[in-house]
């Protein structure tokens, strides 16, 4: 969330005490993306930490929390290095994240802990950090929920080592939005490494221990794990009560499994074995899991006759964008269903049903939490998994109301839920569309409000509120329609803004919308990958946007194609993609004419043969490329 020019703000959210019974959807332990790659490095011949010398009122749990590229990691990095856990040098860069999407990115991905050991007024101090996946378009949001679950909150503003930085600005903001004191607020620069103590003082100060116990059963939460293709899985785990140690017979709440277990320790950010790990800490754990389905996320761990009552495990997130994924080849069909299988296991934010097509074939219908998490699920599958897919345009999910009694018998209910537009209902048999809004709140320098407020009418958003937060600042709030914010409503109000408007957005439920279905078609055949569905009075200019940018994201054949939007049987938009010619009368220099016409007449009945049998492929990279809007000028 950047509330004033390039300064950059983050939050450090921490777990307050709580009853076990108590749910557990707290951000510090929200399950993200898998790690199903190879460990570089072992555990093992290294010395073992008694753990035993951290007893649960020297321990802290917290996480961070922010907008992406606020220097989440960078902070990371810093607080590893200042408490002595990785040495300090120069290539110090996202220690934390270890994966190749990660690096090219420059964002988190995948959740990563750590446990860092600090000296505070005479007492060692056992911290375990989560460094989280950035937020793209919900950081106010998120706050809201961490307060609602009286979480502490530690505001921290970073980059102001930045020109532009203006901390005093984002302090009176931050008390204007949030109602936090000005004192609370903590300055840093993470890239400097200006201030990381004061970070690390208040949360000892401010957050209070877990309040578990040693002498309680063994109860373990698996919040994360990864694969190991020489020691099986490795599950990290939070120890809710008891202590656990190798030769530990454990059960697995989740799947009624037996295991034995073979080591445990923590992570510094590599592996560290220890001789226990007790309650309130925070570690791994290696136990002859073979299948990754083994360690289910929010599964409960317990001692082998010695069973206790499961902890609640997590709040299941709620999809915002829908896409279909099916593999290029139906012979890979096998192997892209265990790569989703082992991708999809520990980011429980990722929902799969099983679709299919008759011109794709077998596939899966999948739900993310929004365009970029799309993206990034889809680039981790080629890097990490070698799989190619073919990914449909993004939808939102719609809900129709059935007014035929024949559909609302085989539904079993008069309202649905559209994720696919194959299945989206004709009008005839529905009284009523409706489609997913969001409250969307910006906050932006005064001098972009007019460019916002047209871009705002253009998505079909409805003002709701304007405030003035400071003499150069303004938030506004908007009712959105979802399917107008989903591809690049963001990167729009970046361009326009110069990067300096923030966007926000949460659930507003769903409202009434005359929808209907387009179709794509290229030389006369529906293209399923492209069929969306969008509101009537934006289907012209949608789908003469989308045939232009087709003809432009389709290679030129030898024969003519035709690019056609489609509203049913009826024709809205068309551009004609030329072909490739050749120049056969080149060879004619004088004679009859009929020469000429004979060999121009010739070429033209080719042209017609290749288009009947001829194939066009659209290619895999060009579905998001096309959905997504040319910048504003």
């Amino acid at each position: 969330m950047a509330l004033s020019g390039r300064t950059a703000l983050w939050w450090a959210w921490v777990r307050l005490p709580r009853s076990a019974a108590a749910p557990l959807g707290s951000p510090v332990w929200l399950p993200v993306g898998l790690a199903a790659c190879q460990r570089f490095y072992s555990s093992r011949d290294k010395e073992k930490i008694d753990m035993s010398a951290y007893p649960v009122e020297s321990i802290r749990n917290f996480s961070i929390i922010a907008h992406v590229d606020h220097g989440k990691s960078t902070l990371a990095d810093r607080l590893l290095e200042i408490t002595g856990t990785i040495a300090k040098t120069d290539r110090n860069k996202q220690v934390l994240d270890k994966l190749q999407v990660e690096r090219e990115r420059g964002i988190t991905v995948k959740a990563q802990s750590a446990s860092l050991f600090y000296d505070h007024k005479g007492v060692n101090y056992l911290l375990n950090l989560i460094d989280t996946p950035g937020i793209q378009a919900q950081t106010v949001a998120n706050f809201y929920l961490a307060f609602e679950a009286q979480l502490a909150i530690i505001p921290v503003i970073n980059k102001i080592d930045l020109k532009n930085a203006d901390p005093e600005r984002v302090e009176k903001q931050i008390e204007k939005l949030f109602d936090i004191p000005v004192n609370e607020c903590i300055r840093i620069s993470a890239k400097q490494g200006m201030n990381i103590e004061k970070v690390l003082e208040k949360v000892i100060e401010k957050i209070p221990p877990p309040r578990f116990n040693t002498t309680d059963p063994l109860k373990a939460l698996v919040f994360d794990s990864t694969f190991d293709h020489y020691r099986g899985v490795i599950a990290n785990i939070a120890v809710f009560g008891g202590e656990i140690q190798k030769g530990h017979k454990i059960v697995s709440a989740h799947t009624n499994k037996r295991y034995e277990v073979n080591e445990v320790g923590i992570l510094t950010p590599d592996e560290q074995p220890t001789h226990k790990l007790y309650a309130g800490q925070v570690g791994y754990l290696i136990a002859g899991m073979k299948e990754v389905t083994e360690a289910q996320i929010g599964d409960t761990l317990f001692m082998y006759k010695q069973p206790v009552e499961p902890l609640p495990g997590f709040k299941s997130a709620k999809p915002m964008v829908f896409a279909g994924m099916y593999p290029v080849d139906q012979t890979e069909y096998n192997n892209l269903k265990s790569a989703l299988e082992r991708l999809t296991l520990n980011d429980s934010s990722v929902t799969v049903h099983r679709d299919s097509s008759l011109a794709l074939g077998a596939g899966w219908r999948l739900g993310f939490l929004g365009l970029l998490h799309m993206e990034v699920f889809n680039q981790r599958l080629e890097q990490e998994y070698n799989t190619s897919v073919i990914l449909t345009a993004p939808t939102v999910p719609y809900k129709a109301v059935l007014s035929s009694a024949k559909l609302i018998k085989e539904y079993g209910n008069s309202e649905i839920t559209i994720i696919n537009p194959a299945q989206f209902p004709d009008k005839h048999s529905v009284s009523e569309y409706l489609e997913p809004t969001v409250l969307g709140t910006i906050v932006t320098p005064q001098e972009y409000i007019g460019k916002i407020i047209v871009l705002c009418q253009d998505r079909r958003a409805v003002q709701k509120e304007m405030l003035y937060i400071d003499e150069h600042r303004v938030m506004l709030k908007y009712l959105f329609p979802l399917n107008e914010i989903v591809v690049d409503f963001y990167d729009a109000l970046k361009s326009l803004s110069s990067g300096y408007a923030s966007f926000d957005y949460e659930d507003a439920g769903y409202q009434a919308a005359d929808l209907i279905k387009m179709d794509i078609l290229i030389n006369g055949n529906p293209v399923e990958e492209l069929a969306t569905i969008i509101h009537n009075d934006k289907a012209y200019a949608t789908g003469k946007f989308l045939c232009e940018r087709l003809k432009d994201a389709i290679p030129r054949q030898l024969f003519e194609i035709a690019i056609q939007a489609a509203i049913g049987k009826k024709i809205i938009a068309r551009e004609t993609l030329k072909a490739y010619r050749k120049n056969v009368v080149a060879k004619c220099y004088g004679g009859d004419i009929t020469r000429r016409m004979k060999l121009l007449k010739r070429q033209a009945e080719g042209k017609r043969l290749m288009r009947k049998i001829g194939n066009v492929e659209v290619p895999r990279d060009a579905f998001i490329r096309v959905l997504k809007r040319q910048p504003e000028k």
